[in-house]
């Protein structure tokens, strides 16, 4: 069988051809590899450059492969934080003519670490309430959109900054299925699975005393089915309010909002005595924050980046001359919003050095900055300009930094 190589872009395939597809993963020469952090896997995985690409490569046979592909491309049509698949590459065979596996090929997702890397130092019982948080997330966005996991656990996961808190983003959907709707013994099939497979990696890391004396590795896994029961709780309880108190209704969708969830359908329902009303949020989708910004800036950040920018913007709007809610003659917010970002948001960015940055992208670059201006300015009990906090940050606070800030991407040869 001759080499295939199925790619979601027409430039893929001829990027991809330039690789050692006829030597095994495991042998693949130093001079294409990235050396970037992996996790633990049960396949060989490698990231390798195509082009101005980093890629991850995981070699497995041709049904999972093609299967997985399939799997990854509809949690990116469900806008699913999930690695996004590139390409399978199949009909592989060696110098001698023997069959080496079939390839999944998926974009590295910048910025991301597996959580082994992160427990280089031993990480913070705070820090890693955060990842529970993340992966809570994860795990109900997946399942609000009927997919069963089938595997969840922080080897098949990968976390980015987002403000402070984590984004979770699944990386194996090998043994994933997609479902019109899942049944409430699949959400605590992958719920269980996910406390087992959480505590299990954590126990490994106590074992190595890689993990900090006071988590319970236990407790942890027990965690994540705690936070999201708690979370799929408000996202799709049935409330009863009084007839006429409409504005509980408007609360309710608030409170989604505020943990970044959008109402996009909802079920009002009178009772025949007319004393109650009845609401069921119907489709719940996640990145309210998110959509919001770019739609009015064209930014594209994670959800938490996205609820500090906001908030940055609406201050800053504030204090226009031109800033006038409701009034036509004043100024659309979209205009003032693309002028924060070209006269704020960039500038204050750009003035941090590339090199200085690790992998921070740009949100987090600013919403550090923001961190960093609302503790100089406790400090001296007065408001401090934004490009004394850039100077400021950038003399005492990156320098310390660098050592724990995630590991950049190589630069392109």
């Amino acid at each position: 069988m001759a080499l295939q190589i199925s790619a979601t872009n027409p430039e893929h395939p001829v990027l991809l051809l330039e690789l050692p597809w006829d030597v095994p993963l495991e042998e693949w020469p130093e001079e294409v590899l990235v050396p970037l952090p992996r996790g633990i896997s049960r396949h060989v995985v490698r990231y390798a450059r195509a082009g101005n690409e980093v890629i991850a490569v995981k070699e497995l046979a041709e049904r999972p492969a093609l299967n997985e592909y399939d799997m990854l491309r509809d949690l990116d049509r469900l806008a699913i934080p999930s690695v996004d698949p590139l390409a399978v590459v199949t009909g592989r065979t060696d110098t001698d003519g023997n069959p080496l596996e079939s390839v999944l090929v998926t974009r590295h997702l910048g910025g991301s670490m597996p959580y082994r890397s992160m427990f280089e130092t031993t990480m913070r019982p705070a820090t890693m309430h955060r990842l529970m948080d993340a992966l809570a997330v994860l795990l109900v966005r997946l399942h609000l959109a009927g997919f069963a996991w089938g595997d969840c656990s922080l080897s098949n996961t990968l976390f980015r900054r987002d403000a402070g808190a984590y984004a979770a983003y699944l990386v194996d959907a090998e043994t994933g299925e997609l479902h019109p709707q899942l049944s409430n013994g699949q959400r605590e099939y992958d719920l269980d699975l996910a406390r087992v497979n959480i505590s299990g990696e954590l126990l490994d890391l106590e074992a190595s005393g890689a993990l900090h004396p006071s988590v319970d590795a236990i407790a942890f896994g027990m965690e994540i089915c705690e936070r999201y029961r708690s979370l799929w709780e408000e996202l799709t309880r049935t409330s009863v309010y009084p007839a006429g108190k409409y504005h509980y209704i408007e609360r309710r969708i608030r409170r989604l909002n505020d943990l970044g969830f959008d109402v996009a359908e909802m079920q009002i329902e009178h009772a025949n005595n007319g004393d109650t009303v009845t609401f069921v949020p119907k489709v719940v989708d996640a990145g309210h924050h998110q959509r919001q910004l770019l739609r009015l800036t064209g930014l594209d950040t994670e959800e938490n980046q996205a609820r500090r920018l906001l908030n940055d913007l609406e201050s800053w709007m504030a204090t226009q001359d031109d800033y006038a809610p409701g009034d036509p003659l004043g100024a659309r917010p979209e205009v003032l919003a693309h002028r924060w970002v070209r006269d704020v948001f960039r500038p204050t960015v750009r003035a941090v050095p590339v090199e200085l940055r690790g992998a921070m992208d740009p949100a987090e670059i600013y919403h550090e900055l923001l961190e960093h201006r609302w503790y100089l300015s406790e400090r001296a009990q007065h408001d401090i300009p934004l490009d004394a906090v850039v100077a400021d940050y950038i003399e005492n606070i990156l320098p310390k930094a660098r050592e724990t800030l995630l590991p950049t991407e190589p630069a392109a040869e």
